[in-house]
């Protein structure tokens, strides 16, 4: 059996244990939900405030050149790529996941002419396959839905496809799809492979250009802990920068912006991936969150998120099993991501008793606890205080509360 001593001998031999003051977190918080919403890092509002009170304040429009303000896209679009195995000159942060998952699906159809099928999986995030069904109306496309399994990703995968699209870590289970493997049947079929690293990026290895993927896209707020609603970003490999030709043709994509010419002429590469007018304040913070990766090799953070991960496992195990909950993430460390999702019929209430007792999980229907394990700032003696607060919850029944009970809004 594990002991909570065991769990604090872990977190006195962790390489990374330093990392959690780079964080500011409430005191005497467990936060499990940095798949949703990442903490903030703790320099940000000094950074913040920098911007507001001299660059916005005092260098008004001059900030632009002054603060460099106009090469703000490409800085932190270098700062991601060294996370998911990407040139720097291949990412670019524009806009939200959705916007950019409809830019890049676009140009994905765009460059494979003929093709009639957008592949995915019936389990993809919800916005995803929302996006996916817009472009497929519009450009007279069939969506072909498959079971959320790699074996039914790559058993749909034909000379009919088009583009393949999934999330490479799934929200609700947290399994990671071989992205390698359905990358290359996607080129053998004559497909190309559009990634979702939402869950992905910041926390588990990402290595695009190894695996040979075409498209990707990510959001800035969840492990790359930039701050609600923080822009998101878009990888296309270069050998496809000529061809591809994104829809929302906005000036910042224009290759000479300030020359306010007629008609638009993209900019060469990943600079037409751009649109509008950047959110300057909110790519700013994302800027200063992405420093706390500075010095950490992605290697350590997937070696702790396995342990962490490992260790939540078994002590749901030990726990838990006179409670009839579910394991609905993947067993095996290999093909799970940096999150566990367990399952009861009471999930909601389970969850909000635990944050009600400072521990921060989150809830997707029907009946998913879902937990994610940030390995900058969560620590093994959090695992094991999470799974004992979930078994004394259940032994008491203090779920079982019309506070609890009540749904709110977010869930």
């Amino acid at each position: 059996m594990v002991t909570r001593q065991d769990c604090i001998k872990l977190d006195e031999q962790d390489v990374l244990a330093a990392c959690r003051d780079k964080f500011t977190l409430p005191e005497g918080e467990i936060y499990l939900d940095g798949n949703s919403l990442g903490a903030m890092p703790s320099h940000v509002p000094a950074r913040m405030q920098e911007v507001i009170a001299k660059e916005w304040a005092q260098g008004l429009i001059r900030s632009w050149n002054d603060a460099n303000w106009i090469d703000l896209p490409q800085r932190v679009a270098a700062k991601v790529a060294r996370l998911v195995g990407a040139g720097k000159h291949e990412v670019m942060v524009a806009d939200s996941t959705s916007v950019n998952l409809y830019k890049a699906l676009v140009a994905a159809v765009r460059m494979n002419p003929g093709r009639k099928v957008i592949l995915t999986e019936r389990g993809n995030f919800p916005t995803d396959l929302y996006i996916a069904q817009g472009v497929a109306e519009i450009f007279g496309l069939e969506i072909r839905y498959v079971e959320s399994t790699a074996e039914a990703v790559l058993a749909g995968l034909d000379d009919s496809v088009g583009v393949v699209m999934l999330t490479h870590v799934n929200y609700r289970s947290g399994q990671i799809y071989p992205m390698a493997e359905i990358t290359a049947k996607a080129h053998a079929v004559g497909a190309l492979a559009l990634w979702d690293l939402a869950h992905s990026a910041g926390a588990v290895e990402v290595d695009l250009n190894a695996a040979k993927a075409d498209m990707a896209i990510g959001c800035g707020y969840k492990y790359l802990n930039g701050g609600p609603g923080a822009p998101a970003f878009v990888f296309v490999a270069d050998r496809h920068h000529q061809q591809m030709r994104q829809p929302l043709s906005g000036w910042h994509g224009h290759v000479r912006p300030f020359e306010f010419v007629l008609n638009y002429e993209a900019a060469p590469g990943i600079e037409s991936m751009q649109c509008g007018t950047p959110p300057l304040l909110s790519m700013l913070a994302l800027e200063s969150a992405l420093e706390v990766f500075d010095g950490v090799e992605m290697l350590a953070l997937r070696q702790k998120s396995v342990a962490l991960t490992e260790l939540f496992i078994k002590l749901v195990d030990e726990k838990l099993q006179a409670w009839d909950f579910g394991l609905a993430s993947p067993r095996d460390a290999a093909v799970r991501g940096s999150q566990v999702s367990l399952t009861h019929a009471q999930g909601y209430a389970i969850v909000q008793a635990l944050i009600a007792r400072g521990i921060t999980g989150d809830f997707r229907m029907p009946n998913i606890l879902r937990f994610g394990f940030t390995p900058l700032y969560v620590g093994f003696a959090d695992v094991y205080d999470t799974v004992q607060a979930i078994a004394e919850i259940m032994e008491s029944q203090e779920w079982n509360q019309e506070k609890f009970l009540t749904k709110k809004a977010v869930t």
